[in-house]
């Protein structure tokens, strides 16, 4: 099998599921509870809090644990007011929550960046929140967001970041991005699903639990915390930091490779080539060729790929990240992403590039 939806999901590390697998079997305490089996627990917790605030570039007091990306972005939402502004392509976990604040939409140009004199005139209309997410997930375009911070917090605006597809792929300073709210999580950095994270500057006063009960992580987030889970979260965070150059030169030259080939067909189009990307994100279309029918070939043939979101899975309409950036309609429905991980290799690339020449000409 090749796998190439790592933007969907990567597979658990070997090394986070043996730091896990302890509290799985034998440390199961309640870390609310004082006995041993509970401090143990409470402190695992502690240290994965530090080992993702590290890869973060954060305190671990800004650090709130949460079931993963999609409670973070709406625990963020959940805590927006007054005027809310959402970027077109965000994905559905911050524009499905954000739909309660009526927000305004603000616009891409046509390789899937915000413009700068688009920042110009949005902060002309002050709003009070913004969620701009730092890589997209479909195209893999890198937002300027520390240039769209800056901006944004000279007039007190509160910004929130969806970080999720950057984190572990490229270097991300939570500090330097210099917003207020980011979201991160555990599953797209071989890390176990069911947990991800919301960094909160303390500067923010208006964070908004979804979730009353016990007042765990901080009063933000009640529940008894899924300590396995976590503690993988930290471990796949550490293994990412100390990782991330060598991974993040692997990726680039795989897609490197990846985009060369598909640059010799006469039918593909590459989109968003001339933006910023993530290292290992290539979204293409063959021209007359639905994406989910060679999606669903390539499938029978051993290789995952997807035609956008796996968070909108059972939709038929195109991607609306494509058509936010002035993609028609038929053009949209040809799209093929392929996310590569440091684990791929050149032979998968070549084997991908074979299997999908018969649509490429």
């Amino acid at each position: 099998m090749i796998y190439f939806d790592n933007n969907a999901t990567t597979p658990l590390d070997e090394r986070v599921f043996e730091a896990m697998l302890p509290f799985m079997k034998m440390m199961y305490g309640n870390p609310s509870s004082v006995h041993r089996l509970g401090r143990i627990a409470k402190s695992a917790i502690e240290t994965a809090r530090e080992q993702v605030s590290e890869l973060v570039d954060a305190q671990p007091s800004q650090v709130i644990f949460t079931s993963g990306g999609t409670e973070a972005n709406n625990l963020a939402i959940n805590s927006a007011f007054g005027r809310v502004v959402i970027s077109a392509v965000e994905h559905p976990s911050v524009s499905e929550p954000a739909k309660h604040y009526n927000p305004e939409i603000i616009a891409v140009n046509r390789d899937g960046l915000i413009e700068s004199q688009t920042i110009t005139a949005l902060i002309e209309k002050r709003p009070d929140f913004v969620s701009i997410m730092l890589a997209n997930n479909e195209t893999g375009v890198i937002q300027s967001i520390s240039d769209i911070a800056a901006q944004l917090n000279e007039q007190g605006i509160i910004i929130h970041t969806d970080a999720v597809q950057a984190v572990g792929k490229i270097h991300v300073s939570f500090k330097k991005l210099g917003v207020q709210m980011m979201s991160v999580s555990s599953h797209k950095i071989y890390g176990a699903k069911g947990c991800g994270a919301l960094i909160v500057d303390k500067s923010v006063s208006s964070v908004s639990p979804l979730l009353l009960g016990g007042g765990q992580e901080q009063n933000y987030r009640s529940g008894t915390e899924n300590i396995a889970a976590i503690v993988g979260f930290g471990k796949a965070a550490e293994l990412a930091k100390a990782e991330l150059d060598a991974r993040q030169t692997r990726m680039l030259s795989l897609r490197t490779m990846l985009e060369n080939k598909l640059a010799q067909f006469s039918k593909v189009t590459l989109f968003s080539q001339a933006a910023l990307r993530l290292p290992n994100t290539v979204l293409f279309g063959i021209d007359g060729v639905d994406g989910e029918m060679v999606l669903l070939k390539l499938d029978q043939r051993g290789v995952c790929v997807s035609s956008g979101s796996a968070c909108s899975s059972g939709e038929t309409e195109p991607s609306h990240v494509l058509l936010a950036m002035g993609i028609s309609l038929q053009q949209a429905k040809t799209a093929i992403r392929v996310s590569l991980s440091h684990q791929n290799t050149p032979a998968e690339v070549l084997e991908f590039i074979e299997l999908i020449t018969p649509f490429g000409f």
